[in-house]
């Protein structure tokens, strides 16, 4: 069956029972030239853990561009960042939809067969993957929907093209069912205004035909935000609506066996009567970690109790119970008493010290601690050869990322004796968050590749906004003028009938015992980057602003902290990579690279440094750990290219009948920083280098001097004393 559904600009066609029959259910999904296949599996029996086993990949084939994978392997192999954070996304809007009790292995596989350049495929994917998800026999009642919104001109935009969201200063990716929102990602996009100013930064020396344009970070208002998800919100309805009148009659049936929480109402009693104080000072310690060790600590105690071996009571009961206590402690304090576990007011953020340039010879770093969450986080700044080179599917070339941001969490940030591993889907999930939310206050034209590496040495909620906040000041720190100070702070929502609370900064006991957390990171003037996953039911939109202007206001309050601290950085002027940026003539950029790249790389060896070229454009970037190579080095090419300024095209000298050991008495022709450049004869030139000079030469001075060295057409000589 086929089925073509015309929604949300968008003409979706479905074959549904075509391909991929005995999954448990399966779609294949064509818009515009992009075809993607969505299957469900699931396994026959329960796991006996108390969580759901959903797995969810995403996998782009290269063929669906018509290209052949890179390397030495030819196929696809581990996924990529942007693959596995597409799986994330996925993940992140279907698990809200499973039934309570549900506990089938489940393997949802999204993989795109043919791609065209015009289409969003994570839209597309969620989509496809949620039409699977409903026609298979996991009773799923509605289906989910995506939409992506992109702002232009400053209208909202709804499910732009690829190309015109290249256009847009948002980019907002909204999932839910019906009217529920359930998964919101949202991040400002730069734009470069038309005014022109001159570089201003203290590391870099940069002709003055080079310049950087005034930039703005576009941030989002509250009221914006809200506006723009009210738009998401109806397409979803849309959507939603579609798909269950589409493909309900298709939907499998069959009889699944759900987990029940069984209940013992005597233990919780028993608990709840003798044990309630030491729970309230088991909280009162876990509000300063994100272990549950003080709860085994009680059970422990509860099972050498002698009635816990009358009734036989197991461990897993007595902790379940205790559990359950405790989240009503916890929640009723917070909705009844406006109190929470570590005594903070509900808007209150922890206590913050900042200490930067810690490390002295990294670049820039950043010590940021709040509560008992710390991150360090450090700036390394590096040249064009130094950023991450990566592929995407519908690019031809291959695309290079001039800004990182790599976020490890290890196991003792929390207590645990774990050894470090490689980062799994949530170190890249909160790495991209800060990456997204720092992005706009670094300029486009910064001409330096940036990596930031946050270490969280301590974690009890928001690690992720900690990073943020570490991350802006440990780039002022290394000396990178970025537009705005950003920080970034983590919020809590929990409910009980028609009572609720909004809690700021919230700690790990919070995130775990709440309904829903957000993140939100910005500059004073607006929202940059904001995170957000709803448990199904959705939330009110009144509340929802609520909470945005609390985030808001803790948001300038960190702010006003991290201005405080940056007027303590010294930045490490001695050890920052220092860097040269001038233009020559497009037609000399051949002389600076020489034949089959000889004078480049000579160039490169004895000076040290690494060169940039543009062809087109004639500019030149010299970058290199000291400041006086690498003004040699500039002023080395300098007269390379200017040696034959009048002449198209330049013929090398005939150097053959001078060999090592000659002895000749030379005329200084020309002083530059790195040596003197000796007139031999024929017109030929010999370079006195600066380490051999003793005093003072100028042009004209007669030398006696001897051949030290023929190497790539070039000779070197010693000074010989009269």
């Amino acid at each position: 069956m086929q089925y073509s559904i015309e929604v949300n600009n968008h003409l979706e066609i479905y074959d549904v029972n075509k391909v991929a029959k005995q999954a448990c259910g399966s779609v294949l999904m064509r818009l515009g030239k992009s075809v993607v296949l969505a299957t469900v599996a699931r396994e026959e029996k329960v796991v006996e853990e108390d969580f759901l086993p959903l797995t969810v990949q995403y996998i782009e084939k290269a063929y669906a561009a018509g290209k052949i994978p890179g390397g030495y392997v030819k196929r696809e192999t581990k996924p990529t960042d942007h693959e596995t954070l597409s799986a994330r996304i996925i993940d992140r809007s279907l698990r809200p939809l499973f039934p309570k009790g549900y506990a089938y292995p489940t393997q949802i596989t999204v993989m795109v067969l043919s791609a065209d350049e015009e289409v969003d495929l994570q839209v597309m994917s969620l989509n496809a993957a949620s039409v699977a998800l409903y026609l298979s026999d996991i009773p799923i009642k509605t289906p989910v929907c995506g939409v992506r919104i992109a702002k232009i001109d400053n209208e909202f935009i709804l499910n732009p093209s690829n190309s015109k969201l290249k256009e847009s200063t948002l980019d907002l990716y909204v999932a839910g069912v019906k009217d529920e929102l359930l998964m919101i990602e949202m991040r400002t996009l730069s734009t470069q205004d038309d005014a022109i100013l001159p570089v201003v930064t203290p590391f870099v020396d940069v002709m003055s035909e080079v310049n950087l344009c005034e930039q703005s970070m576009n941030e989002l208002s509250e009221d914006e935000i809200l506006q723009a998800l009210n738009l998401a919100q109806k397409a979803i309805l849309n959507g939603s609506n579609a798909y269950e009148e589409a493909f309900s009659s298709h939907k499998k049936q069959a009889n699944l066996d759900f987990k029940i929480e069984e209940e013992n109402p005597e233990l919780y009693e028993f608990i709840a009567n003798n044990y309630t104080q030491e729970l309230k000072n088991a909280i009162n310690q876990m509000a300063k970690s994100e272990r549950a060790s003080e709860l085994n600590k009680i059970a422990k105690d509860i099972l050498s109790t002698e009635i816990v071996a009358q009734k036989e009571w197991q461990e897993e009961d007595v902790l379940k119970n205790l559990s359950q206590i405790k989240r009503k402690i916890v929640r009723e304090q917070i909705i009844n008493e406006r109190k929470r576990a570590d005594g903070r007011a509900l808007n209150e953020v922890r206590p913050i010290s900042i200490e930067t340039n810690i490390l002295p010879n990294a670049h820039g770093s950043c010590l940021f601690t709040r509560g008992q969450t710390q991150a360090l986080v450090v700036a390394t700044l590096g040249s064009d050869n130094d950023a991450q080179m990566y592929e995407l599917l519908c690019e031809k070339n291959p695309i290079s990322e001039r800004f990182m941001v790599n976020y490890n969490f290890p196991g003792f940030s929390v207590g645990e004796a774990s050894p470090i591993k490689a980062p799994g889907r949530r170190e890249l999930g909160h790495g991209n968050l800060a990456k997204r939310a720092l992005s706009p206050s670094i300029d486009e034209k910064y001409p330096y590749t940036i990596r930031l590496v946050s270490e969280i040495l301590e974690s009890n909620g928001s690690s992720s906004m900690a990073t943020v906040c570490g991350g802006a000041l440990a780039l002022r720190a290394a000396g990178v003028e970025t537009v705005k100070l950003v920080a970034g702070v983590a919020m809590g929502l929990v409910f009980e009938g028609e009572k609720y609370a909004i809690l700021t900064d919230i700690m790990g006991l919070e995130d775990h015992d709440g309904d829903m957390d957000f993140k939100v990171a910005g500059s004073k003037d607006g929202v940059s980057a904001l995170q957000m996953d709803i448990k199904l039911g959705g939330i009110d939109k009144e509340i929802l602003k609520e909470a945005l202007y609390q985030a808001k206001e803790a948001r300038i309050h960190i702010l006003n902290i991290m201005e405080e601290a940056q007027q303590d950085i010294v930045v490490n002027d001695d050890i920052l990579p220092k860097l040269e940026l001038f233009s020559v003539d497009p037609s000399k950029i051949v002389d600076i690279i020489g034949q089959a790249g000889k004078t480049i790389k000579e160039i490169i060896e004895k000076f040290d440094v690494s060169i940039d070229l543009d062809r087109e454009k004639g500019e030149v970037k010299i970058a290199g750990g000291k400041n006086d190579q690498v003004k040699a080095a500039k002023d080395y090419i300098i007269s390379i290219t200017s040696a034959n300024k009048n002449k198209k095209f330049s013929k090398e000298k005939d150097i053959s009948g001078f060999e090592v050991g000659e002895e000749f008495n030379g005329i200084v022709k020309k002083v530059a920083t790195f040596g003197v450049f000796v007139e031999l004869r024929d017109g030929v030139d010999g370079l006195l280098h600066s380490s051999k000079i003793k005093e003072k030469l100028h042009e004209g001075d007669k030398l006696r001097v001897k051949i030290s060295e023929i190497k790539n057409g070039k000779i070197s000589v010693d000074l010989l004393s009269e």
